[in-house]
């Protein structure tokens, strides 16, 4: 399949723009999505404008890409991340967040981390993609196996929660 723009199925990826602060600055800051993105502490508005500014940077340089997903109407629910971009050995990481829990199970996940697997192939030239996802996150490791990443380890009391350790799995799917 040839890519001609960033659509597929019930959504669209766009790059952050300015205005996307306000947004942004709700996700990031919400304490229930710090664990999956490793924060331990609020993000400034200013330090997500400037995050904003620098995302203009190509990503050979940042090693980094956060596109937002948006659906045909134009509402964002949501961000897909290309991370740890390694161009020598051809890979990258692909995290994913569905914001609002009322628009999970619509579909939308599943149509950009399918559009990032076609992104990161045919425009990055991409070998790989790989995941890491606590053991209890349910619907993300349905979400990837469903992609056709597969399981290919596990890391032992790898996530602190609270007082608790979680593993966490690592999935991969070669493009």
């Amino acid at each position: 399949m040839a890519l001609q723009k960033l659509e597929y199925g019930t959504i669209r990826l766009r790059p952050l723009e300015p205005e996307d602060v306000d947004l942004l600055y709700s996700w990031e800051n919400e304490m229930a999505v710090w664990e999956v993105s490793n924060t331990l502490a609020p993000f400034s508005k200013y330090i997500i404008e400037q995050y904003i500014l620098n995302s203009q940077r190509d990503i050979y340089e940042s090693k980094q890409l956060r596109l937002i997903i948006e659906t045909p109407d134009g509402t964002p629910v949501g961000a897909v991340d290309l991370f740890d971009f390694d161009p020598f050995h051809q890979r990258a990481g692909v995290g994913i967040l569905i914001h609002n829990t009322g628009e999970r199970q619509k579909g939308y996940a599943t149509d950009a981390l399918l559009l990032m697997c076609i992104y990161a192939k045919e425009i990055l030239g991409l070998h790989q993609l790989f995941a890491n996802i606590t053991a209890d996150n349910e619907a993300s490791l349905r979400l990837f196996v469903k992609c056709r990443f597969e399981l290919c380890g596990q890391k032992k009391d790898w996530v602190k929660s609270g007082l608790e350790w979680k593993d966490e799995f690592v999935f991969q799917r070669l493009l």
